[in-house]
């Protein structure tokens, strides 16, 4: 199966044009509105995806944050940290990227307030990938948990093969990212297993592999 494309290169993104105010009667012009930057954009968004339930669709739209060159290094600092914290996260599914994505902020942006965020966070992010790979390497391990371990870690192509392979059926929250992400579709032209989600608003769904079928 095709792995989507998590690390898909940066949008570019516009800014909007600055929206005049009507003058006032007798004032010699009116006040600017400035528009919100691309970062403040992208952040807002992010956040309303993450309360919406929807981290690793957050995570891709930081990713594409990162590489617009119309962000300040500061900002570009910040959103690492952030993609980091939200890797790491119980729905973030991201442990390894969580780990060079706060070893990329202490390497980039040192003796900054970002860095030193970052470095708190680093050892609960490696403490977490170790305990994954010694899971994924135990010959005590179940299938079951070598998914886990793997779709945790953000290897999830290898954790998919592994659920295919093994006919896995996981939990729903693994299951709904992995339709956030875009490994299910909810689609009835594709064939294969159908696996019964909940959606976040209560849509029940049967979704598919995405390219079963195609």
């Amino acid at each position: 199966m095709l792995r989507p494309l998590l690390f898909a290169a940066a949008s570019a993104f516009a800014l909007s044009a600055c929206a005049s105010a009507p003058a006032s009667s007798g004032s010699s012009g009116g006040a600017q509105i400035q528009a919100p930057s691309p970062y403040a954009l992208a952040i807002k968004t992010a956040d309303e995806l993450v309360a919406a339930g929807n981290t690793p669709t957050a995570i891709q739209r930081l990713m594409q944050l990162v590489g617009d060159t119309g962000i300040t290094p500061a900002e570009r600092g910040d959103t690492l940290f952030k993609l980091g914290k939200l890797s790491a996260s119980p729905t973030g599914y991201d442990g390894e990227g969580a780990v060079e994505y706060f070893n990329e902020v202490l390497a980039g942006y040192p003796n900054t307030a970002t860095a030193k965020q970052a470095a708190a966070a680093l050892p609960g992010a490696e403490a977490a990938v170790a305990a994954h790979l010694a899971t994924f390497g135990s010959i005590n391990s179940t299938q079951s948990q070598k998914f886990f371990a793997l779709f945790n870690l953000g290897r999830h192509q290898e954790a998919i093969d592994v659920m295919v392979a093994n006919d896995i059926v996981p939990g729903n929250e693994e299951l709904l990212a992995m339709f956030q992400i875009g490994y299910l579709c909810d689609d009835s032209n594709l064939t294969g297993r159908a696996y019964s989600v909940t959606d976040r608003d209560g849509t029940s769904r049967n979704l598919r592999f995405c390219d079963f079928g195609k």
